[in-house]
């Protein structure tokens, strides 16, 4: 078994017996019994959820208390994890996070949604179903889609491309190859000033939607010749100092976005373009770089991929199971509410029904007028949900230690392979 779940499984088999979140795990969803009562206790890592319960689920669902708790993302798994396992104290239905999901997709402890699946499957988006499906059950479902695209500075582009046509920009990072030999252009063309990232980390999701096969294979280790690529990907833009040498999430790459990045020397760098997601657009270019609105533009970029997204699931012993997949159905799937959602947040919604009624009706001024939206609905087509395991959370935290450590000339690529293979072993069993 894999030891990622031994902490919420080891307890499955007594947990059965238990009646701390209702009685009989196997009779939850399938008994055909009335509700327990009109009470769901929600959990979630996101105040997504709660938005969505108190302004579209509450209104439509009036004789239903719901008692919403927040746990922050870091400290969620924590607070789940015991109380699935033992089957006391567990809520009714609660939020996943990306990073985590498969984690308790396959742990054998959720609420099967197959039959609200059966009713639901031909308007909604693929990928999120197969990511909340295991072993010919469906156990999570996601209302978002959360495809990702490159973002580039249209200055940047006209100057050295010659255009800042998403179309014809494209063909400049159409694939991974291809990006590398752009980033030699743009360092020649500039004279040295523009990098084409900030950070090799912005081409790890990128990478692993390059992917044919998972990390785990058969309980085997496996490194998909894509990510050994995004090795020696990240060591060449390294060396030879196409990016801005810093990391995700810090200062400089904020910097970056915003035109104020400066080399070790104090010399300023320009960043060509970013790889981010839906929600990279509205809360991390848009909030933290706004004087550059109008001089973004997007792609897709050198391959399909996604990043991030919250799909809501259910206990399997819930005493509520036909309100607990009512409130899932509605928050995944409801064309109306999903409809007024979308058109007020922003979010891509992976409900295919509301995407075509909607996609073409976006321009997006930080975008220079652009239709993101239309993009992205395209993009999230070419997504594979097959390959994500609830092993990779842990897996590629081991593998980013490694390529760092090779990047960075602190180990051969042989070593920090070697050591990346016996550290997965020691700790997962792989």
């Amino acid at each position: 078994m894999k030891k990622i779940l031994l902490t919420i499984a080891a307890a499955a088999t007594c947990a059965a017996v238990l009646t701390g979140c209702g009685g009989k795990k196997e009779e939850g969803g399938a008994s055909g019994k009335a509700d327990a009562s009109n009470k769901l206790v929600v959990w979630s890592f996101t105040d997504e959820i709660e938005g969505l319960v108190n302004d579209y689920y509450k209104p439509a669902h009036p004789d239903v208390e719901v008692e919403y708790s927040f746990t922050p993302t870091d400290q969620f798994p924590n607070k789940l994890d015991p109380v699935l396992a033992s089957g006391q104290g567990c809520p009714d239905v609660f939020g996943l996070e990306n990073a985590f999901v498969r984690k308790y997709i396959e742990s054998g402890l959720l609420l099967p949604l197959d039959d609200v699946y059966e009713e639901v499957k031909d308007k909604m988006a693929d990928y999120p179903m197969k990511i909340g499906s295991y072993d010919g059950h469906v156990y999570g479902m996601a209302w978002q889609v959360c495809p990702g695209a490159l973002f580039y500075r249209r200055s940047l582009a006209k100057q050295y491309l010659g255009t800042d046509d998403p179309a014809e920009v494209q063909k400049y990072v159409k694939d991974l190859d291809t990006f590398m030999k752009t980033a030699e252009l743009l360092k020649n063309k500039s004279g040295g000033k523009c990098d084409i990232i900030s950070t090799t980390d912005d081409m790890l999701m990128p990478y692993k939607g390059a992917r044919k096969q998972p990390w785990v294979v058969n309980d085997k280790l496996v490194i998909d010749p894509a990510m050994d690529k995004y090795m020696d990907m990240c060591k060449t833009l390294h060396d030879k100092g196409y990016e801005g040498r810093v990391d995700q999430w810090s200062e400089g790459w904020y910097a970056g976005m915003k035109g104020t990045l400066k080399d070790e020397k104090g010399n300023p760098v320009e960043v060509f373009c970013y790889l981010l997601p839906t929600w990279g657009l509205h809360y991390v270019l848009k909030t933290n770089a706004p004087d550059t609105s109008g001089d973004w533009a997007m792609c897709e970029g050198p391959a399909n991929y996604y990043w991030g997204g919250t799909w809501v699931a259910a206990y399997k012993g819930t005493k509520n199971p036909k309100a607990a997949k009512e409130m899932i159905k509605y928050i995944a799937t409801d064309d109306t509410y999903l409809e007024t959602y979308a058109k007020k947040s922003g979010d891509t919604v992976g409900n295919l029904n509301v995407q075509n009624k909607i996609k073409d009706t976006f321009a997006e001024p930080y975008l220079g007028g652009q239709n993101h939206y239309a993009a992205f609905c395209e993009m999230a087509k070419g997504i594979d949900g097959s390959l994500i395991q609830g092993s990779d959370q842990q897996i590629e935290q081991l593998f980013a230690e490694a390529v760092r450590a090779y990047k960075n000339g602190e180990k051969s690529k042989d070593a920090a392979l070697e050591d990346f293979k016996s550290q997965v072993a020691s700790t997962l069993g792989y």
